[in-house]
């Protein structure tokens, strides 16, 4: 198979079923973004030193996977019924890793900037694309249905992350920046 089609050279791309629509529509933005997320966590992935980041990360990735392909689908394709579906189970184990990875963590009572390590500061960005994803996620599922829990999945990934960036900024002992409305990096 050739990495190239010349398919979408006048702008468009297929659906999973067949149907061909614009690049620049909804559902391409969402299962794009979604595939922008999914590279950022393999930075994160290539970056990290945590069996911890690791073990949560590797099946969020697959699972980023299978919403792509439910976002790439058409409600009414006759392939729809075949893809692996986002469950409650899914977003349950998500909170389950939210409650056991900031138990670990102090409590924050600020705001904190991205940043902090390298990890830190790459699961922040992963945040926010995962909260990206969500916001074109909500606006596609006004036009169709997209399943009852790929939006609850996403907003709890996005929770994930901020989690994970506060556990890899305390691994790697380096304080998380807090915000502060002069700008001045000081509190006033």
């Amino acid at each position: 198979m050739k990495i190239y089609t010349r398919t979408g050279d006048k702008g468009e791309t297929g659906l999973f079923g067949g149907q061909r629509v614009p690049k620049d529509a909804l559902r391409v933005d969402a299962y794009g973004t979604l595939d922008e997320l999914n590279s950022v966590l393999g930075l994160v992935l290539a970056d990290h030193n945590d069996p911890e980041i690791e073990l949560v990360l590797k099946p969020v990735q697959h699972r980023l996977f299978d919403i792509g392909a439910a976002l790439a689908t058409p409600q009414h394709s006759a392939v729809r019924p075949s893809l692996p579906q986002v469950l409650p189970a899914d977003v349950e184990a998500l909170e389950q890793h939210i409650d056991r990875i900031d138990s670990r963590l102090k409590p924050v009572h600020e705001f904190i900037l991205p940043g902090g390590s390298r990890t830190g500061a790459l699961l922040h960005f992963a945040r926010a694309v995962c909260r990206r994803a969500e916001r074109l996620t909500v606006r596609l599922s006004h036009e169709e249905k997209i399943g009852e829990t790929i939006i609850p999945y996403l907003n709890r990934l996005s929770d994930l992350l901020f989690v994970l960036a506060r556990y890899a900024n305390q691994v790697a002992k380096v304080t998380e920046p807090p915000w502060n409305s002069t700008g001045s990096g000081t509190h006033a």
